[in-house]
């Protein structure tokens, strides 16, 4: 068999161990033919792609972003519905005379949104997801959250230092556009005394009264972790808005810090380095049982698959009640609520 590879969206820490567990497995097991498609869809449009064999896949575990490039090319989307070229058509053409058998979509959500849809066009794919924000359906996790998290960790730790050094109240921003996964797991390990989330409304009268109360006791600094789509004006960060209205509705001195970037680059941790192994080497064995749209999941310890018809347009979202904000409640974390 002949497969291709390609990576599409944002870059994030293992996807290029992902590509490892594929490529490896499918040459060394199957003795499969690997093709490697530059640019995500970008590539499939543009019919670019080179051979890949076991010398390009050594010693690319270890390394950050994605030796294959990427891009938000999305083929279905169609920029003047006048004058558009036909880019499933051309995917298809090229996915043709590539010869390949199946392809690997190595993606966060509107990867796996184009993937099912590429399924639904005939093409043989399998997903496989990858995102710092954890939010794809279907899976418990993905890889890129765990690197993702050692470090935000790493630098609310650091945050911790200087906020008590100058008594001041430090809102670290990190990413999560839609879902809170990174904020509540960083807050929590790095000792956030306020988390805020998209998936939780929050009233900054509440934080405020909880940062006054935290001097009233004594507790002369505070840390604010902030995921970056929190609902808030346009046009200002998450974290910025959140320190200027702290600062205005307690007096208390406050900076803010936002990580960026960072977060996605980098070594991927070893959880995210074996969890992306695994990922690609069971999407392989998607592909020589023939079990096509289908995307690789993790539930519980096991690695299965689920359809990528389900996959495609949900989120994995932050329930209200999960037992990690219960814990946090109950240990005088503030959500912003007026209950918090």
């Amino acid at each position: 068999m002949r497969i291709g590879i390609l990576t599409a969206g944002g870059d994030c820490p293992g996807i290029n161990a992902a590509i490892r567990g594929v490529g490896k497995t499918a040459i060394v097991e199957h003795g499969m033919e690997v093709i490697g498609i530059s640019s995500g869809f970008l590539g499939l449009i543009n019919h670019e792609f080179i051979q890949l064999d076991e010398n390009q896949l050594s010693g690319i575990l270890t390394l950050g972003g994605t030796i294959l490039g990427t891009s938000r090319e999305n083929p279905f989307k169609k920029s003047n519905i006048f004058n558009a070229i036909d880019k499933p058509k051309l995917i298809r053409k090229h996915y043709r005379e590539m010869g390949l058998d199946a392809l690997v979509c190595i993606g966060g959500n509107g990867t796996q949104r184009t993937a099912a849809m590429l399924s639904e066009e005939g093409l043989n794919v399998v997903g496989i997801p990858k995102t710092i924000d954890n939010d794809v359906w279907g899976t418990d996790v993905t890889f890129g959250f765990d690197s993702a998290l050692l470090i935000a960790t790493d630098a609310i730790d650091r945050l911790h230092t200087t906020a008590n050094s100058h008594k001041r109240i430090m809102v670290i921003e990190v990413m999560g556009h839609h879902a809170g996964w990174l904020a509540l797991y960083s807050g929590i390990a790095g000792g956030g005394d306020v988390i805020l989330i998209p998936e939780i409304e929050f009233n900054l009268n509440a934080v405020a009264r909880c940062l006054k109360k935290r001097v009233i006791n004594k507790k002369p600094y505070s840390i604010v972790v902030v995921a970056e789509g929190i609902p808030i004006p346009k046009g200002v960060s998450a974290a910025g808005y959140v320190s200027k209205m702290i600062s205005d509705l307690t007096g208390l001195e406050t900076r803010e810090t936002i990580l960026g970037y960072i977060q996605r680059g980098g070594s991927p941790s070893p959880m995210d380095r074996i969890l992306a192994t695994r990922f690609g080497a069971y999407a392989v064995e998607l592909i020589v049982a023939k079990k096509f749209g289908e995307m690789v999941c993790l539930k519980g310890d096991i690695v299965t698959s689920v359809p990528l018809s389900d996959v495609g347009g949900n989120l994995r979202l932050v329930p209200k009640n999960h037992p990690m904000v219960e814990k946090a409640r109950s240990m005088d974390v503030c959500f912003g609520s007026e209950t918090a």
